[in-house]
């Protein structure tokens, strides 16, 4: 009777706890083109919730070997569908999590106003020094350019000039700071009030590359805190849908 009085009492002791003390924190690995929108999502979900996420932004195909590899993240949020779903069919993640969080589009843009035009012909008069990319084979944003590039004819002329990131975080650093004259990058991460918030840009049409989709899965070190499964909903929810609609993304 005493013992069964004393489970009680700490679980009525437990319920009682503000929402602060019983709140957990999620490991997130972020697709770098998803950082401001997702800076933004994670201080909404923090205040909703009170559940605290620990973001980490990079390239997805870097995150991939990393989370082979055993890092400690248990959530994923990718630049594409394909890395997500080669995870889940290895074992890596939490059957049936994965979901489209959003659909990206690719720029090409430069900080100065008059430097690209509405119509991406620029790149037939390849005036420029150089051009930055993300590394195709780490980033779905550097993969879409190159195909673009390819359907256009331009890709033998192009290719000498690029300057690759790691990142496409990385190539918008290259073009923000002069190191290269223009860049293919993620619209996020020029767009503001439904425009392009600085500089100049062609926004690149969905048919010259593969859809950007990109997906959100729960790592299977993920499956048993609460923070991630919470977040994981969070993503599909109103407030985190229009943060993500705002910055330019499909959803």
């Amino acid at each position: 009777m005493a013992a069964r009085l004393t489970a009680l009492l700490a679980a009525l002791l437990v319920a009682a706890l503000p929402a602060a003390l019983r709140a957990e924190t999620v490991q997130v690995a972020v697709a770098a083109n998803f950082t401001a929108p997702m800076k933004v999502i994670a201080q909404q979900f923090e205040k909703d919730t009170s559940h605290k996420a620990e973001l980490s932004f990079g390239a997805t195909g870097k995150f991939y070997a990393q989370i082979k590899s055993g890092a400690p993240f248990e959530l994923f949020l990718s630049a594409d569908d394909e890395t997500p779903a080669k995870l889940e069919q290895e074992g890596a993640t939490v059957a049936g999590s994965r979901f489209t969080y959003a659909t990206g589009k690719l720029v090409l843009w430069s900080p100065k106003a008059d430097a690209v035009d509405a119509q991406g012909e620029v790149l037939k008069k390849n005036a420029f020094r150089n051009i930055a990319i993300a590394a195709p084979k780490l980033a779905p944003y550097g993969a879409a350019a190159v195909e673009t590039l390819a359907k256009l004819g331009l890709a033998d002329a192009v290719s000498a000039k690029f300057v690759q990131g790691e990142s496409i975080g990385q190539a918008y650093s290259f073009v923000a700071t002069g190191n290269a004259d223009l860049g293919f990058v993620a619209l996020s991460q020029v767009y503001e009030n439904g425009r392009i918030k600085s500089g100049s840009g062609w926004i690149v049409p969905a048919a010259l590359h593969a859809p950007l989709r990109q997906d959100a899965v729960l790592l299977a070190r993920g499956k048993n805190n609460a923070a991630a499964v919470a977040l994981l909903a969070y993503l599909k929810g109103g407030k985190a849908q229009a943060v993500i609609r705002s910055y330019g993304y499909g959803t």
